[in-house]
């Protein structure tokens, strides 16, 4: 309802999510132990260890429950997925809410765009399943790093922060973190002796684009 209020729930929510993904970390170590203990042999995949436990070497239980988990998960995410990507092409792309449309006829768009992005989701699943190369699904998170690394320091600024910043130069920062980010990847291992920067790239890029916007601002909102 507040401004107050959606911060909390922010912060709620992100402290829910640190615990669970520490209760993955957790779970995939414990797994590694289990199959050293019982010398299980690591898959090549080590994604395919949690499957491979549940299914050969726990009981029928253990596999059926993860089937089920793997299902749920899987759908959910699914589900939340189309239905951003259906809201946002309809209205934002091509702006149902504009046109002088009945409500049937926008149900229709709606209902074709929704079935035309799961062909596409299914098409890319088809075609990551196809390729199975851990390398690319890399490439693909360091490019994550460059582009979400601007919206991750916009979105700190304005939790963190109070001030206003300059709307006209806020395209300085957001385009040259990136460029930075990948200048310091590039020569991480000369810079830091030996280092290569992975994944953290994210937080580096994010943390140039809020430096740079503390720099372009320009006093405490409401002043």
């Amino acid at each position: 309802k507040t401004l107050k209020d959606a911060r909390k729930n922010i912060f709620t929510f992100s402290g829910i999510l640190f615990i669970v993904n520490v209760l993955f970390l957790v779970l995939g170590g414990a797994l590694f132990m289990f199959a050293n203990e019982f010398n299980i042999a690591i898959p090549a995949m080590s994604d395919d260890l949690f499957p491979t436990i549940s299914f050969y070497h726990l009981p029928i239980i253990a596999g059926v429950i993860f089937l089920i988990g793997i299902i749920s998960a899987a759908y959910s995410s699914a589900d939340g997925t189309l239905t951003a990507l259906t809201t946002s092409f309809s209205i934002d792309i091509l702006g149902i809410r504009r046109r002088n449309w009945d409500e049937d006829r926008r149900k229709r768009v709606r209902r074709w765009v929704h079935m035309a992005f799961a062909v596409v989701m299914w098409g890319l699943i088809i075609i990551f399943e196809m390729v199975n190369d851990r390398s690319v699904i890399d490439k693909l998170f360091t490019i994550a790093g460059y582009t979400y690394g601007p919206l991750l320091g916009l979105f700190a600024f304005g939790m963190f922060t109070k001030l206003q910043i300059k709307d006209k130069w806020v395209l300085v920062p957001v385009l040259a973190a990136p460029v930075a980010s990948y200048l310091l990847s590039y020569f991480s291992e000369t810079l830091f002796g030996g280092y290569k920067f992975g994944f953290e790239l994210l937080i580096i890029n994010g943390v140039l684009t809020f430096l740079g916007l503390l720099m372009i601002s320009k006093g405490r909102i409401g002043r």
